[in-house]
């Protein structure tokens, strides 16, 4: 079985609380967008619970602590599944705030029920997702949300971008949490982003912001000439997306990359 997983991109983000527990209360849109990696299961005759190999961008990390294989293990535990061959070619870069590593997990649950045909619910799938990553049960749905909570309480969101086309560009810079939330103040908006995004899309670059960027723009000015630099060749709307370190712009018609960014991981497609 082959299976793609998907990227995301957040369409506005802001952080409106910090909670008791240390964490904080967002409020963002999930949106799917056509960026894969592929991720393939078989049948094995191996002794081990599963094999794991992966191509693409490498995987620096012991197979046991990659997020698919955490997965496997997870509904292996309360479920009949015998030994599988998985391979994932990697294609999301890493640390890029496009969510890569959760749709790796959530294509990783639904593959499994399908292929062993477990007979798992929808919602059931979420909740297991949601022991692996705060976002993972988005990509069970794989529909456009409003998530709010901690990014894992999910409510319906009425926009819809098909026809548009996305550019995403992720330049070799690392952005790791506490970076990003260190110039951070916590402060709910005078209106939601699920409201805001009934605007037309032409009036969202005024009203829709990431409030990571403006921790993060002035330790990487890169980041920030990125996003200015989409909306100078035609973007309609551009943003960081998640904590980043990818941006994105959304356009009418098909971009082209700048020669600039020859060094960077520039991807286009059509939402």
């Amino acid at each position: 079985m082959l299976r793609f997983p998907n990227a995301k991109i957040n369409i506005g983000l802001n952080i409106v609380e910090k909670r008791p527990d240390g964490f904080h209360n967002i409020e963002t849109i999930f949106y799917p967008i056509p960026l894969t990696d592929g991720l393939e299961i078989t049948d094995s005759n191996n002794e081990k619970n599963y094999t794991f190999s992966s191509s693409g961008i490498p995987i620096d990390i012991d197979d046991k602590d990659n997020i698919v294989c955490k997965a496997f293990e997870l509904l292996r535990a309360s479920n009949n599944i015998p030994s599988t061959n998985i391979h994932l070619h990697k294609n999301i870069p890493f640390g890029a705030g496009l969510g890569g590593g959760s749709s790796d997990a959530a294509f990783m649950i639904k593959m499994l029920n399908d292929h062993y045909k477990l007979g798992l619910s929808s919602d059931t799938m979420k909740n297991m997702a949601g022991q692996l990553g705060s976002d993972c049960p988005f990509f069970i749905t794989n529909k456009p949300i409003f998530a709010e909570g901690k990014g894992d309480a999910f409510s319906e969101a009425l926009i819809d971008l098909s026809g548009y086309h996305i550019m995403l560009v992720k330049p070799n810079i690392h952005i790791s949490t506490p970076e990003a939330y260190s110039k951070i103040i916590p402060s709910r908006p005078n209106k939601s982003i699920k409201e805001l995004i009934k605007e037309p899309l032409e009036n969202w670059k005024d009203l829709l912001f990431n409030d990571f960027e403006n921790s993060i723009f002035p330790n990487h000015p890169e980041l920030e000439e990125i996003k200015n630099n989409l909306y100078d060749i035609g973007a309609i709307y551009a943003s960081m997306s998640g904590s980043g370190s990818s941006l994105f712009g959304i356009f009418k018609g098909e971009p082209n990359c700048p020669a600039i960014w020859s060094d960077y991981f520039c991807w286009k497609g059509k939402l």
